[in-house]
């Protein structure tokens, strides 16, 4: 064995010098840092939102807010992580950052939330994806949200010309134009038809059992909601023509229509369900049924929400569509809301129904009050549903710098809301004293010449300037 002299290990050190090194990865990067509660060193941060995060970046150790304020995660590209007020730690395994971001306070929750709940949140873009000929369907009911228990929602697509075909349900349908044209017809229970073209923002409602079709017109056909006034609904479950006809004697079928059987030879093996169209429909007078008994429906099934005359709020803009307005939706009521950025749908909550949210734009977030000291917050972006029980107390906060637009429905035939706002402006000052600060009178006479007006404001927007609102953050919180 050849011993390693002092000379030897001089050649060998050369020769090493002269080998090209691969680096390990490196540990030390923002991302790792910010992963494990570290803030960022001066040479990362070169924009000057970049150096006030530093500062300000709420999801490290050392960061304090005990008046838990929303955050935009998303607007803020942050990443959240679970820290609080000194409490927490990072997060050391798998970790989905883009469904963190759209979730911060499930990561990072608000110190005032306590308690067990259900889920009230669902995004469609979780929900399974039927694929057709012009066209495509995906639903959330309580079997992909089990809270959704009064009703159910099915998101659909129309291409130009492409058919939903003839059928009906046990359910009523209720509708919501996303975007686009549909052409709806419908036979109503004393045998009138109807039929009609609707456009984004709105709605249609047919009652259980009346058979109907859906056509998407030009240019690009349609996308819609529907929901059904029952949670365990399921698309599937549909009542269908092609599939009724499909599952009956030929013989059965020439009879009811006194016709020979070999009319009928080519008919649908199965159902078509949605399906591409011979062409576009003509006018809506063109296409009305002419026939010696054929006559004109006396119901009116669609409606036009967004052409109502807004309730317009400090933060925002409501418009209420319910059996008031829209005589023939007896079991579905719904509220089209506009909430301004930094303005908040006011504290409230419904004594008829559960609250079925479908948020359109904006990023928001709603604490639920279940009472027995239980409170849970969720966030929601374009695309998700969310449910609020009846009863429970809630709020909707824009987080984001967007008007967030959402629909609140309800399986009633009337909306009804209770303000906690209004609620202390028409209970006796000295109940509400007694209640809320009877150690502190000066700021229970701020509190009460606030609300003594007994100003009901749906979506309420708090300006801090015009109030001399500070913002001081005080450590008896």
């Amino acid at each position: 064995m050849q011993l390693l002299t002092l000379s030897n290990l001089v050649l060998l050190g050369a020769s090493l010098s002269s080998t090209p090194v691969i680096a390990a990865p490196h540990r030390d990067s923002p991302f790792e840092r910010l992963r494990n509660g570290l803030n960022l060193p001066e040479k990362y941060l070169t924009s000057s939102k970049a150096k006030s995060l530093k500062a300000q970046n709420p999801y490290t150790p050392d960061y304090r807010d005990p008046l838990d304020k929303a955050v935009d995660s998303v607007g803020d590209d942050l990443d959240p992580l679970p820290y609080r007020n000194g409490l927490g730690a990072s997060v050391l395994g798998p970790w989905n950052k883009e469904r963190s971001r759209t979730n911060p306070d499930l990561v990072r929750p608000p110190s005032t939330d306590h308690g067990n709940m259900a889920n009230m949140r669902w995004s469609f873009a979780d929900s399974h994806v039927r694929i057709e000929e012009g066209g495509w369907t995906r639903q959330t009911t309580v079997r992909e949200l089990g809270t959704s228990v009064e009703l159910a929602a099915v998101n659909m697509r129309l291409d130009k010309g492409a058919i939903r075909e003839l059928h009906w349900h046990k359910e009523a349908e209720w509708a919501y134009v996303l975007e686009g044209s549909v052409r709806v017809t419908a036979l109503d229970y004393e045998g009138g038809n109807f039929i009609g073209d609707t456009n984004k923002g709105d709605l249609w409602y047919f009652p259980s059992g009346v058979p109907h079709s859906l056509q998407g017109l030009a240019p690009n056909g349609s996308e819609f909601l529907l929901i059904f006034d029952d949670g365990r609904f399921s698309e599937e479950s549909t009542f269908i023509l092609t599939d009724w006809l499909a599952h009956t004697p030929k013989s059965v079928i020439a009879e009811n229509f006194h016709l020979d059987p070999e009319v009928f030879k080519h008919l649908p093996p199965s159902e078509k369900y949605i399906f591409q169209g011979s062409g576009l429909p003509g006018s809506i007078e063109d296409e009305r049924p002419s026939g010696k008994n054929a006559k004109k429906s006396k119901h009116q099934f669609t409606h036009k929400m967004l052409d109502q005359e807004p309730l317009k709020t400090s933060g925002g803009a409501v418009r209420i569509t319910d059996s008031k307005n829209f005589p023939i939706s007896k079991t579905v009521a719904a509220a089209h809301v506009t909430i301004e950025p930094g303005a908040l749908r006011e504290m409230h909550w419904h004594p008829n129904a559960d609250e079925w949210s479908f948020f359109l734009r904006g990023r928001a977030r709603v604490t639920i009050f279940a009472a027995e000291g239980t409170a849970r917050t969720f966030n929601y972006v374009p695309g998700d549903v969310g449910i609020v029980p009846r009863n429970m107390g809630h709020f909707v906060e824009n987080i984001g710098d967007e008007p967030i637009e959402m629909l609140e429905v309800f399986k009633a035939d009337e909306f009804r809301d209770f303000s906690l706002f209004q609620w202390m402006g028409e209970t006796p000052k000295k109940l509400v004293m007694d209640h809320l600060f009877p150690n502190d009178k000066e700021a229970g006479e701020k509190f009460w010449n606030e609300v003594k007006d007994a100003n009901k404001d749906p979506v309420t927007k708090f300006d801090k300037q015009e109030e001399g609102f500070s913002g001081t953050e005080s450590s008896d919180l």
